[in-house]
């Protein structure tokens, strides 16, 4: 019965992993030109909802961003952290706002996820939100304690596999983006790895590093530092191209074919939203991402950013919806 029940998950995971298509990488073709609305807008604040703690990339992104966005359309865009519920509440705060354009929502992995893994949500991100544009993508990277004899993946998945059941790995809570890429690495390896929750990263990566933990997949903006001080040793990035923060650390696909995951982060809009308004955001966005200044301020984080217009960034987030959708159908994970 387990060997029926690995190979169904295989073919779940071909499934998820096969169509994902370049739409869902980012690397758009970039709109030069920013639309222009028929409508006065924006003609009072905007409020950007972070529907995550104040810190980390999503404000650094977010701010980035706005900052841009207020020069160039002579209104402010306030970034407003909602966090709550896996970034549930921030959600519903925007889905349930007048869909006007005043009020905005960083939408993230987190949506992608949640709309399998959370049954009791009391709205569907899909129907609710219109897609406005892509912002980065951010690559993961398994790291583990410098004590376990492994220096690849292969020689990980080996050392594993002959101590079943005794080596864990971290993650910033179930259900993320950290979770379920260890999830997909189990299920792909056949290993069997114990997941350790956390309230966010940072107690994780302490305990990796104390070896309370022996392994985590996490962002790159907030492991790279630990590997380069040699805190923690990187086995590989979950992307399928090298991270520019990590440029010696190779892709896990380079070991173990089809093997892909990351965080991304873009932006939406309450449902009924405007398209002239939508255009106009979505154009001043790509050209805020073509800022020599904040290609380098993503670069230190080790984001990349994502471009296009309004309809494929909508298509993006389908894609990356069903993906997860079959990596939670696969590992068997649920919300408690």
């Amino acid at each position: 019965m387990a060997i029926t029940v690995h190979f169904k998950r295989r073919a779940l995971l071909a499934g998820a992993l096969g169509m994902v298509t370049t739409a869902s990488l980012g690397g758009f073709p970039i709109a030069r030109v920013a639309a222009q609305s028929p409508v006065p807008y924006p003609t009072r604040p905007v409020k950007w909802i972070v529907p995550y703690t104040a810190g980390g990339a999503t404000d650094v992104i977010s701010r980035l961003i706005c900052q841009r966005l207020s020069e160039k359309l002579g209104q402010p865009f306030l970034v407003v952290n909602e966090p709550g519920a896996g970034s549930n509440v921030g959600t519903e705060m925007v889905i349930n706002s007048s869909p006007d354009g005043y009020t905005l929502l960083l939408t993230s992995t987190a949506n992608a996820i949640n709309a399998s893994f959370d049954k009791s949500l009391p709205f569907d991100f899909a129907k609710s939100i219109v897609p406005v544009a892509g912002a980065a993508r951010i690559p993961l990277v398994m790291v583990i304690n410098n004590n376990i004899p492994a220096h690849t993946i292969p020689e990980f998945v080996a050392y594993a596999k002959s101590n079943p059941g005794r080596l864990s790995f971290g993650s910033s809570g179930i259900g993320t983006s950290l979770h379920l890429s260890g999830e997909l690495f189990k299920t792909m390896t056949g290993t069997d790895l114990v997941h350790v929750p956390y309230k966010g990263s940072a107690p994780a990566l302490f305990d990796l590093m104390s070896g309370q933990i022996q392994a985590m997949f996490d962002n790159v903006t907030s492991s790279a530092p630990l590997v380069r001080e040699g805190k923690v040793r990187a086995l590989g990035v979950t992307t399928r191209e090298r991270s520019v923060s990590l440029p010696d650390v190779p892709p896990i696909s380079d070991s173990l074919p089809g093997y892909e995951t990351s965080s991304f982060y873009g932006v939406g809009a309450p449902r009924g939203t405007a398209s002239a308004i939508v255009d106009l955001l979505n154009g001043e966005i790509n050209l805020a991402l073509e800022n020599p200044q904040i290609k380098r301020q993503l670069d230190d984080l080790g984001a990349i950013p994502i471009t296009g217009n309004a309809a494929q960034f909508a298509a993006m987030l389908a894609a990356e919806t069903e993906r997860w959708r079959k990596i939670v159908e696969a590992s068997g994970a649920k919300k408690d």
